[in-house]
């Protein structure tokens, strides 16, 4: 019997000669998490591919429980024990809970008529392998990314597997739902599962695995036990360079509020909201999932309509009916899931960055050329250090962090007085989340207000000069300066 279930030596893989991967080693322990990371770019995916049979490799060996695998299929690595989680969930919006975590079984089973009892019987199960709770007739398409996160991983939990490779499981989790995932995927470690867990999260990374890979530039740069590493060597392979947490320190803020609600309440959401935002802070608004937080961030942008308080804008009291009148307020949304509210993924670069701003790129008459929009882009590309070549790609081309950089772009191409930052972070590797947190500090420091809305404690507290926790729809606490760490703001939300 090998001491490794899964052994990956010499593996190259090129795309239009192209190297994603150049002499790839790796290796995977039975009953251990492994840890792969990696920056966006760095090869993960392409590794991931060729292990479930999606890609195939141009040169090296790949065992399996010591067997040599010369070509494998989707589906050989299925009946071999390996089972992948991909980011983009491979559910079925149009169709149930329930018929989502069943149907990958029923065909598995050759099963030709439905039968409602074993349906719901097998999503059940499912459901009670990470404890996790949810209506079985709900549409897939209208739960929270949070939760179709949780029924992609409950359904995966379902086969007999022997790897279970999570691709950044935890991305849309709160930290309970996350203690929850950990707590399976140590129950099936200890079963004598193995678990490959891809993350950016390098907290998560030392918390959960036993072992981890890191990759940059298609090859892997450390490989071997977790507890060899500290977090600053982590992030040092994973970047190439050293990192600092600068805390955020405002250096000019206004006298008078920006921004300021009174008794704002929308109905089953958050009620009694009052609070103040100045030019040049940046304030934090952070609580578990379903503390109200984003539903108040929507309302700010016109998204949801409370019935009851007023918004004041640069003392003028407003009514924010939709997102256009926001933009033309000055208030600037970026919301948690980019790729499907953010971006215009089969767009080009050029035409995303430029999509609030085509009013001031037309001409009298309305017309706009396209060699403006162009230029219009280029400028926010060299000002964001956005990493393509060109910005007529689609925007599908970028990684997270790029992809992140647009949707800003988008926003401070226009003047801007608020800018709403919904989980800013994430999905996005450490380098780029720390570009994107310097990128802020600067927009602060020049004038602007910033929200950041995120239950990441670790993103709120370096990042924000202000702190307000919801709980049940409520402001439950308020913090400044050194008050705000992560002990203070989860003794407040627990």
């Amino acid at each position: 019997m090998s001491e490794y279930l899964l052994e990956m030596t010499g593996i190259c893989k090129s795309f239009s000669g192209v190297h994603a991967l150049k002499n790839v080693n790796f290796k995977v322990r039975p009953g251990k998490v492994m840890c792969l990371a990696g920056e966006n770019g760095c090869g993960k995916s392409t590794l991931v591919k060729i292990i479930s049979g999606v890609y195939t490799k141009d040169e090296g060996e790949v065992l399996f429980e010591g067997k040599p695998i010369t070509k494998i299929t989707p589906a050989e690595a299925t009946k071999l024990g390996i089972q992948v989680i991909y980011q983009d969930l491979s559910i079925f919006p149009n169709l149930t809970v329930m018929e989502n975590l069943a149907i990958n079984s029923e065909i598995t089973a050759g099963k030709k008529l439905v039968n409602r009892k074993r349906w719901e019987a097998t999503a059940k199960e499912a459901l009670s392998k990470i404890g996790y709770n949810i209506d079985l007739n709900a549409k897939m398409g209208e739960l929270s990314v949070a939760d179709k996160q949780l029924v992609a991983i409950c359904r995966a939990l379902l086969f007999d597997a022997k790897l279970i490779i999570m691709d950044e499981p935890t991305t849309a989790l709160t930290k309970k739902e996350v203690d929850a995932l950990f707590k399976t995927a140590r129950q099936l470690r200890d079963s004598g599962i193995a678990i490959m867990f891809i993350s950016h999260k390098t907290e998560e990374i030392f918390e959960i695995s036993d072992d981890v890979c890191i990759m940059r530039n298609g090859e892997n740069v450390f490989a071997g036990p977790t507890a060899e590493l500290t977090p600053q060597q982590f992030t040092y392979h994973m970047t190439g360079r050293e990192l600092t947490d600068d805390h955020f320190i405002p250096k000019n803020v206004s006298k008078e509020p920006v921004l300021k609600t009174e008794h704002l309440t929308l109905k089953d959401k958050f009620e009694d909201v009052s609070f103040e935002l100045h030019k040049g802070e940046i304030l934090g608004i952070t609580g578990l999932l379903g503390s109200g937080r984003t539903e108040l961030a929507l309302s700010l942008f016109g998204l949801e309509h409370p019935k009851e308080g007023t918004i004041t804008l640069n003392g003028e009291q407003v009514k924010i009916s939709n997102p256009i009148k926001a933009q033309k307020l000055k208030i600037g949304y970026v919301p948690e899931d980019r790729l499907t509210e953010g971006l215009c993924l089969q767009q080009p670069i050029s035409d995303n960055i430029t999509l609030s701003s085509l009013k001031r790129l037309s001409n009298a008459i309305g017309l706009i050329k396209n060699q403006d929009i162009l230029d219009d882009a280029n400028i926010w590309k060299e000002k964001f250090s956005i990493k393509t070549d060109d910005v007529r790609k689609f925007a599908s081309t970028l990684s997270g962090g790029n992809q992140q950089k647009i949707v800003l772009s988008k926003w401070l191409s226009n003047d801007l007085d608020v800018l709403i930052l919904n989980g800013p972070t994430v999905g996005v590797d450490v380098g780029a989340k720390q570009d994107i947190h310097a990128l802020v500090h600067n927009l602060a420091n020049e004038g602007l207000a910033v929200i950041i809305i995120s239950d990441d404690l670790s993103e709120v507290v370096v990042n924000c000069s202000r702190v307000i926790v919801m709980k049940e729809g409520r402001i439950v606490g308020e913090m400044t300066g050194d008050d705000i760490t992560e002990n203070n703001i989860l003794d407040i939300i627990r």
